[in-house]
């Protein structure tokens, strides 16, 4: 939404450009028919007579013309001068706004931590926000297209104005303090050079980019991202286990996000279920019992991978679970166990 400040500003500026034609209307009409003059005329010498440029009359003016005359410029000297300061503070009020917005979305990113970097605000990119939104999940992003962020912008989504090539850019994006950055720059080039420059701020980032070209897959991974998406072999092999088995890819479609924030499956830190001085298993948890939930993964410390794992699975420190359930048993699991 537009600041009521501005709008008010916009309001006048509309009344002045009103009264201005209204001004004009006035002095052709007048020297129309007061003075005789031909239509041409008349608008010459209105906008003389308005803009006090000094010209010559087209004919010399009778004492009705003068008096009309006297009457329209200092009509005009007082619209004028009302047009031009409120068009003046409408542009300086602007630009006090803008420094003040941007300020404050600064302060806001300043504040941040352990959030999420996404460089480039096109389709892969919103389509990460839409995902981070539905989740909660705290990000900025990087995006030097201007028209992009003043249309998204009023949606409270932190931009960070600027190429994030550049390091100062990525600095001003709390790099240092953030969890996580994704690159989804429609180059590969400007990928790399951002995955170099984001390993070097941060060795701990986790670092995905996103890449066009098969070549790039190596060379991402050696400049220091964790993962490298290649949305156009994603969309061939989505396309076509449409066809193979379809019923099952519109499933698992399902369980990521339905509608905005429908959240069907969860990843959560078995940290964050219990006290882990005393190990549990997913037997002793019972989040079926508990919430409905049913827990479908789980990924130990060492970073492997079980599906479907055995209720005698012991949760050790630092591994996660994996729960499905339908949106309030999701809900419900969170709020029980307050996972943000």
């Amino acid at each position: 939404m537009d600041n009521p400040l501005l709008r008010l500003y916009r309001s006048k500026i509309y009344t002045a450009v009103m009264m201005l034609v209204f001004l004009l209307c006035i002095g052709v009409l007048g020297y129309r028919f007061i003075s005789g003059y031909q239509w041409l005329d008349a608008i010459y010498m209105t906008v003389i007579t308005v803009t006090t440029v000094g010209f010559a009359e087209v004919i010399p003016l009778d004492p009705q013309s003068k008096i009309f005359t006297i009457f329209l410029i200092l009509t005009s000297v007082v619209i004028v001068g009302y047009a031009i300061s409120i068009i003046t503070d409408y542009i300086l009020s602007r630009n006090n706004f803008e420094d003040i917005k941007q300020r404050k979305m600064q302060k806001k990113i300043d504040a941040m931590s352990n959030h999420i970097i996404i460089c480039g605000y096109g389709r892969n990119g919103k389509q990460a926000a839409k995902k981070l939104l539905a989740y909660d999940k705290p990000f900025v992003i990087i995006e030097r297209d201007k028209e992009i962020i003043e249309k998204f912008q009023e949606n409270n989504i932190p931009f960070v104005f600027g190429n994030a090539n550049e390091d100062e850019v990525l600095f001003e994006a709390g790099i240092e303090k953030a969890s996580t950055l994704i690159s989804a720059l429609p180059s590969d080039a400007d990928n790399l050079f951002v995955v170099l420059s984001a390993r070097q701020i941060n060795s701990k980032l986790t670092i995905i980019s996103r890449a066009s070209e098969e070549t790039s897959y190596n060379k991402l991974k050696l400049a220091g991202a964790n993962n490298v998406i290649l949305p156009d072999r994603i969309g061939g092999d989505h396309m076509a286990s449409l066809v193979v088995i379809p019923d099952l890819i519109e499933f698992i479609d399902n369980l990521g996000v339905v509608g905005e924030r429908n959240i069907n499956i969860e990843e959560i830190k078995v940290e964050q279920l219990y006290n882990i001085n005393e190990v549990k298993t997913i037997r002793d948890l019972d989040l079926r019992r508990k919430t409905g939930c049913t827990v479908i993964g789980f990924k130990d410390d060492k970073g492997d991978y079980i599906v479907n794992p055995e209720a005698e699975t012991k949760l050790i420190a630092g591994s996660k679970i994996i729960v499905l359930g339908r949106p309030e048993q999701i809900i419900k699991l969170n709020s029980q166990y307050n996972i943000e």
